[in-house]
């Protein structure tokens, strides 16, 4: 009987590998993960700022807010101005999402509009300063001190 003859196993090949200094780590470098705004964020215009106007609140349409927005001084932002936000247009091609439209308003506007603001609201600061200061008495004199600061305990982080 003729056996058949065994073939004998052949020595492992040398692999062909690149030299280690022409391998890149940009190829297998992570890339970084960040999740996606709430709302997406128009490209810069000169001359304008943005802001996105409530048109509904839990569901129910909310008129007066609109209403009182677009008289400040607020303009409806066109679907068809801004396709890099990449959304359907709303009935009247408004950018809208979520009960949320976006409005837009001169640079110039929106400063003096801050202003504004910013001035009513020092005035009732000097107002409650003003009947705070009607209690003060000589034998014990208030102080108004506007600065904050945060201190921690003295045993804090220590581990007692």
């Amino acid at each position: 009987m003729n056996q058949p003859r065994q073939q004998q196993p052949q020595p492992p090949q040398p692999q062909q590998r690149q030299p280690r200094e022409l391998e890149s780590r940009e190829e297998t470098a992570r890339e970084e993960y960040a999740p996606p705004s709430t709302l997406p964020v128009p490209k810069h215009t000169p001359g304008y700022v943005f802001h996105w106007v409530a048109t509904h609140i839990m569901g129910a349409a909310d008129p007066t807010n609109v209403s009182k927005k677009l008289r400040e001084g607020w303009v409806p932002v066109k679907a068809a101005d801004h396709p890099e936000l990449q959304l359907a247009p709303s009935a009247n091609g408004n950018v809208e999402i979520g009960g949320l439209m976006l409005c837009k308003m001169p640079v110039e506007r929106a400063r003096a509009r801050s202003d504004y603001y910013a001035a009513q609201s020092r005035q009732q600061m000097q107002s409650v300063d003003a009947g705070l200061m009607r209690h003060n008495d000589p034998r014990m004199p208030l102080s108004i001190d506007r600065r904050s600061k945060t201190t921690r305990g003295e045993t804090f982080g220590n581990g007692t």
